[in-house]
């Protein structure tokens, strides 16, 4: 039995803050060093938690071999099926809160950064961008990956790419009990938006009183180009619940605060000369398409501010059960660009013409260096009802309102600080955008014969996006003048569902799905500029009606008590979303073309798993196989001669066909070798090319972008007593493109799509039964690399949480 207190996730938050001897320069630790603190750390993990996956899971979370602390039980609404139970048609993994205690967690992405075959792009802490990608959908496919909390959509099925992250501010860290994630679209229940998986996450309802608060620091010791300082910030979580009779309820306020290293660094073309320097400053060197240019700039820390406001409230009754989940967000962040270039007398360059430093001949203004602000307020209301009719029928329904109350960017056309500058800027504005969802399921058990049960239901989700740019002579105080460019549309699904799900209770159980959809666009428009006036006019976009069917299929089979063997084939269709179809714009150097006839990609998704039950734990090895008809992906070209000659255009225009192939190993050890260690550890491979491609066919048999061929995730947890463990973590992933055209191949530089090699620790320590501190790093060894913007590096936290 292990000796690791294990606590309610919903109170426990691993945050952290900096030391400084910590974050003293490692140059003293060699490889040789690194590998030995990997292998001792390795077998060190313990899960002491019992925990009930089932529908309205009361979890019971103590300290096993000690009476010290006291036992405290949560209610967790999720069901997370166990791999030999029928109705198991996706590969899942479910993490508990015994596994989120070994990470350096400061928002709800940090919980599942380190599951099979996933990435989270988080740029840094407090990312509106965090974009995910699962199995085959890369991170920039955030159409193909479903993220819910207490069964509300976290994510953003408006717009795709860097702005189509899920909104995981929506929910703190502090309150998760426990995150399953699924991995492909096998499931019936799921509609296409599942091809790469679903993130289900699951809070705690307060049982009885209690009162919990957090309070975190961190400090990242940032470096890239001329960039060198320190940046850091703070996160403070308060909660109270109580259960009165049959009523729950749980309010909550969460603030984060965080300065960030710069996104995005600065380039021009360069050219040798012999002309004498008129400047200092920079770096002359290859950008990731080994084009030489020089770099003169950064965009500057971004400072983000986030605060999320939360009530729930839970009714239990005699055969029903209701949850209502409200949640608020306020967020704002700035950046203001930075030069790096200095004249001879040291004064900053904001705008250079034909400048030379050592050789190099360059010129840039400063509009690549101006300064934005980002004010977004956003309100979500979720309820979730659920009905025992009888002992073998039971109803589900779920409706959530989600709502862009206020969302502005405002940014400069130059840097402030640029003596040309006039005041000047564009806003960006979302107005009128949101969507309502709804669901209804009905669970039948033994039907018809013992062992067959049947789930059915039906899913409406409405979406609508409204984008503005005005041009505006005073971006800070936001006032809208005449616009710059607009588009917007809708977007409607009906769905209709049945799955049965059988038995022989020996060795088989099978699964059959069939999902029938109905996807309907309206109302589509974009802005065109008028050739004759120069004047922007909007011209409606023509709708698209899609009805597709989606079949399930899931064998499995049991050769005896230890092993399974369970293959799944399914269809799945991903209907394009409002921006694919009606995006259009023209920016500084770039224009885009919407195309409102898309097409849903067509998705064939297979996966084989072979699972062998351990005594407290499995391994577990998943073959998997998609192919995408029709994949969208925003295609560019360069525009030769005329009036945007050089110019970029881009649209979303559907590849031919994609497919990957890949290979995961997955091993969850309880009590590895000795009492207190457990491990978590997963590789994924995967070979995902464009097969073809007629629009571009020199792409064809191309690595598909932002697909590691490997990644490697382990987590490790030791208790070295009943009060205090240690854990250890790490993150691999190999080198990949960026672009479809395969021509980035220059590493370690901005722009490119490095592989990475990150480790982290972390230590908690119980104080007493209400008091707890945690310290921690990552990216122990300060490793510097891009995706496309620069990642971390070391970081350091410090966490003190307090519950009552």
């Amino acid at each position: 039995m292990s000796l690791l207190p294990v606590f309610n996730s919903a109170r426990v938050t691993p945050l952290s803050i900096t030391l400084p001897f910590i974050m003293q320069p490692l140059n003293q630790y060699t490889l040789t060093s690194t590998l030995l603190l990997f292998g001792l750390a390795l077998p060190a993990m313990a899960t002491n938690t019992e925990i009930s996956t089932e529908s309205n899971a009361d979890i019971t979370v103590a300290a096993n071999n000690s009476d010290e602390h006291e036992t405290e039980v949560m209610h967790v609404w999720g069901k997370s099926l166990k791999a030999n139970e029928p109705g198991y048609t996706s590969p899942e993994s479910l993490l508990l809160p015994s596994d989120m205690q070994a990470i350096n967690a400061v928002t709800t992405e940090d919980l599942v950064k380190y599951e099979p075959s996933l990435v989270i792009r988080r740029r840094f802490i407090g990312d509106a961008n965090g974009t995910i990608g699962i199995r085959s959908a890369n991170m920039f496919q955030t159409a193909r990956s479903m993220v819910f909390a207490d069964g509300v959509p976290l994510h953003y099925n408006l717009q795709t790419r860097w702005s189509g992250a899920p909104r995981w501010t929506m929910v703190s860290a502090s309150e998760i009990a426990q995150v399953s994630v699924l991995y492909g679209p096998f499931s019936a229940q799921y509609g296409g938006n599942a091809m790469g998986g679903v993130i289900n996450i699951e809070t705690a309802i307060p049982q009885e009183r209690e009162f919990n608060a957090d309070i975190s620091t961190f400090i990242q010791q940032a470096q890239a180009y001329d960039f060198n300082e320190d940046v850091s910030g703070y996160k403070g979580f308060v909660s109270f619940g109580d259960k009165v009779d049959n009523l729950s309820y749980y309010l909550s306020f969460n603030h984060l605060d965080n300065d960030a290293q710069p996104q995005s660094y600065r380039s021009a073309k360069a050219s040798g000369t012999t002309e004498a320097n008129t400047a200092t400053g920079g770096s002359l060197g290859p950008d990731a398409r080994n084009r030489t240019v020089y770099w003169y700039g950064d965009t500057g820390i971004v400072n983000s501010q986030t605060d999320n406001y939360k009530v729930k409230l839970g009714y239990d009754g005699n055969n029903w059960q209701a949850l209502l989940n409200v949640a608020y967000e306020d967020r704002s962040s700035e950046n203001t660009g930075d030069s790096h270039i200095r004249d001879i007398n040291g004064d900053k360059i904001w705008s250079a013409s034909n400048e030379v430093i050592d050789g190099s001949l360059f010129s840039f203004n400063s509009a690549r260096l101006n300064e934005s602000h980002l004010l977004r307020e956003t309100l979500s209301i979720g309820l979730r009802v659920k009905a025992e009719l009888n002992d073998n029928v039971a109803l589900e329904a779920n409706i959530n309102q989600f709502d862009i109350l206020k969302d502005e960017t405002r940014s400069s056309a130059l840097n402030p600080n640029d003596p040309a500058f006039l005041g000047n800027g564009k806003i960006k504005d979302y107005d009128n955008s949101g969507w309502t969802t709804s669901d209804l399921v009905m669970t039948v058990s033994d039907i018809a014969i013992p062992r067959l049960n049947l789930i059915t239901g039906i899913r409406h989700e409405n979406y609508e996006l409204n984008l503005n740019v005005f041009n505006t002579e005073d971006y800070l105080r936001g006032i809208k003048q005449n616009y710059s460019s607009s588009f917007g549309g809708k977007t409607a699904l009906n769905a209709v569902f049945a799955q049965l799900n059988w038995s022989d209770n020996q060795q088989w159980d099978m699964t059959l799905g069939l999902r029938y959809e109905q996807f309907e666009s309206s109302d589509g428009y974009y802005s065109i500029i008028n050739s004759d006036t120069s004047a922007l006019e909007l011209v409606n976009a023509p709708s698209v009606e899609y009805n597709k069917t989606s079949p399930k299929l899931t064998l499995g089979y049991y050769p005896n008590d230890n092993w399974l063997i369970r293959y799944s084939v399914a269809k799945a269709y991903r209907f394009p979303i409002v921006e694919e179809l009606f995006r259009q714009y023209q920016a500084y150097n770039s224009i885009n073309e919407s195309n409102p006839n898309l097409a849903p990609e067509d998705g064939f998704h297979q996966n084989l798993m072979i699972n062998r039950e351990l005594p407290s734990g499995y391994v577990r090895v998943n073959l998997f196989y998609d192919q995408i008809k029709d994949a969208i992906e925003s295609q560019s070209t360069t525009i030769v001669g005329g009036i945007n000659d050089g110019t970029s255009l881009s649209t979303f225009v559907p590849l031919d066909k994609t497919e990957t192939k890949g290979a995961e190993f997955i091993l969850n050890q309880t009590d590895l070798l000795t009492d207190g260690l457990d491990l978590r550890f997963n590789m994924t491979y995967t070979h995902a090319r464009i097969v073809k491609n007629a629009p571009n066919p020199e792409w064809q048999g191309n690595i598909y972008p932002r697909m590691p061929k490997w990644r490697a995730n382990i987590l490790s947890t030791y208790a070295l007593t009943e009060d205090w463990n240690i854990s250890f973590n790490a993150q691999y992933a190999s080198d990949v493109h960026s672009r479809l055209q395969n021509d980035d191949n220059v590493d370690n530089v901005y722009g490119a799509a490095d592989s990475y090699l990150l480790f982290g620790i972390k230590s908690q320590y119980i104080i007493n039964d209400n008091l707890k501190a945690s310290i921690g790093i990552d990216n122990i060894t300060n490793e510097l690399a891009y995706i496309a913007h620069p990642w971390p590096r070391r970081t350091a936290y410090f966490n003190i949480s307090y519950q009552l």
